[in-house]
Order: structure tokens, then C-alpha cells, then sequence
């Protein structure tokens, strides 16, 4: 693990790190079983196996010191994790209200790279931040007392964006190809950016779907910009309602995924002049809405 360091991105303070996301486990001990060819076995000393684990860890996320979310994350990209989390959950309006971002240096131990604090440039409602606002690696922020809380208001997506098919068949192995931390535990999830071409801008990776693509937009929002557009955010699992609510506000106009969106986020991705494509595989998909800028 690399020490901390702190550097000036674009006037602000912004502090970075290296650390591993991937730790390795004994999957079994002595006295463990487990199923080989079919047959149930009794695994002895000599057939202990080391397995990489992703690893899973909560992150501490505080506006001035005082805490306004609590996310199960994987380390690595921490920083990006929490200013994609501040832009995409509407707390800052654009990157540039985000101030300064760095480890708490007030963190006790074990805890020292748990706990991130953010400065931001804007007002913001601190009374309403201090709600209890959760987050797990399954299901993402919870807490919110409705899902009218999870709309973010924001005008509708107008694009002149175009992708052809050809282009759109070839993302899901794109994607995979990019998927280093998933090829060692097969147990993270990725969300990857597009360009109308087909190539890949950034990839991220994380236990939790909606941290991969907060860390994703994350990125941007530390170079003091949004995500490029017209572009595609493609995601190995599911789609959910709130992965549709941060591609809306990081200004993501299509989301194409392996998987299938659920009703809410085919609601508001219709809402929100959103194309979503969902069970992408080879030369198939499922177009749910907006369906014209794809063919």
C-alpha cells in the first residue's frame, strides 16, 4: 500500500492513493468440503486452495467533517468513489463545486483509509444530508424515505446521438475483455464508458454495481469536468432505477446492459430521454426506450 500524497487538480486538493482491491483467501480449510467431478470430498491439507477475494470495505463519506453516507465498497479509486457519489446523488450540482477531497487524517486505525472528507465550493442542505443515508453492495442508497426522494430533478436528455448495431454487438466483450479484477475473483461488477465508436474510455470496478459506475463518473468529476457526450454506459448486471437516476445526472444517454432493467428504471430512463438496452449479447438485445438512435 502506497502512502498518501496530496496534489492540486485544477485548484483543488485532491489526495491519492494506490491500494489493492484484490486480497487472497484460503477458500477451504482442513476439515472443509467441497464437490470435485460431482463427488463430494473431504479436502485435506494437501488440497487447501489459496483463492483471490475481492475485498469489501465500508467507506466513510463526510461534507466537513460530518458523515453522510456509509457505502460497501472495494478499495481502490476511493476518491473518484465519493466525488461520483456527491455529483451523481445531486449533493454538488457541477464538479466544480467540489472543493477539496482527501483521507481523513482523524481516522483512527484500522480506519485511516476508510474515511473520506469532502470541502464543496456550493451550498448545500446539511440537515437533509444527515438523515440515515446507507449504503450497501447490493442494493446501493437506502434510507431514502420514498422513491420520489431518489428523483433528482433534472431536465431530459436531447441528443443527436446515433450508434449503429454493428457498433452495439461489440460492447459486452469490450467490456469483459477490460474486466482485470473480475477475471481473478469473478465477483465484482464493471461499468465501462463508450464513445459513439465503440472504444473504451474508462472501465471500473467494484462489489457494488452503483459504485462502478459512480467511480466511473467519479473520475471526471476529479479533472473538474462531466463525462464525455454523446457516450454509452455499459454494465455487466442488472439496471436499476438508481443506475438510470446517475447515468441522468451525469448526462449518460444510453445504458446498454448484459442483463435486464427493472420496471422503475424503465420508467424513469423513458423519463428521462434515456435509450436503455438491456440482455445485450452477441447480435441481440432488447430495446426498452428511445429506441430511434440505435439501428
Amino acid at each position: 500500500m502506497a502512502a498518501p500524497n496530496n496534489r492540486a487538480v485544477e485548484g483543488r486538493e485532491i489526495q491519492r492513493l494506490t491500494r489493492d482491491a484484490v486480497g487472497s483467501a484460503v477458500a477451504m480449510s482442513a476439515d472443509d468440503q467441497r464437490f470435485e467431478d460431482g463427488d463430494l470430498q473431504t479436502v485435506d491439507d494437501d488440497l487447501r486452495i489459496a483463492d483471490d477475494v475481492t475485498v469489501e470495505e465500508p467507506l466513510e463519506i463526510r461534507i466537513d467533517e460530518v458523515a453522510i453516507a456509509v457505502l460497501m465498497r472495494t478499495p481502490g479509486d476511493d476518491l473518484a468513489l465519493a466525488a461520483g457519489f456527491l455529483l451523481t446523488e445531486g449533493i454538488i450540482p457541477a464538479p466544480d463545486d467540489l472543493g477539496t477531497l482527501g483521507y481523513c487524517p482523524d481516522a483512527e486505525p484500522p480506519h485511516e483509509l476508510n474515511v473520506i472528507d469532502a470541502h464543496l465550493t456550493c451550498d448545500f442542505d446539511r440537515e437533509s444530508l444527515q438523515r440515515n443515508f446507507y449504503a450497501t453492495s447490493s442494493c446501493g442508497v437506502c434510507g431514502k424515505a420514498s422513491i420520489e426522494q431518489l428523483r433528482t430533478h433534472a431536465d431530459p436528455l436531447v441528443t443527436s446521438m446515433h450508434l449503429p448495431a454493428s457498433v452495439l454487438w461489440t460492447l459486452p466483450d469490450a467490456l469483459r475483455q477490460g474486466q482485470i479484477q473480475f477475471a481473478r475473483t469473478g465477483s465484482v461488477h464493471a461499468a465501462g464508458l463508450f464513445d459513439g465508436a465503440g472504444d473504451l474510455l474508462h472501465l471500473c470496478e467494484d462489489v457494488g454495481r452503483h459504485n462502478a459506475v459512480d467511480k466511473l463518473v467519479g473520475r471526471y468529476v476529479l479533472e473538474g469536468r462531466r463525462t464525455p457526450q454523446p457516450s454509452v454506459l455499459m454494465v455487466s448486471g442488472r439496471v436499476s432505477f438508481e443506475i438510470v437516476q446517475k447515468a441522468w445526472i451525469a448526462g449518460i444517454c444510453m445504458i446498454a446492459a448484459v442483463s435486464g432493467p427493472s420496471s422503475l428504471a424503465i420508467d424513469l430512463a423513458a423519463e428521462a430521454g434515456i435509450t436503455l438496452v438491456g440482455f445485450l449479447r452477441e447480435t441481440s438485445a432488447n430495446l426498452y426506450t428511445h429506441p430511434q438512435r440505435i439501428g
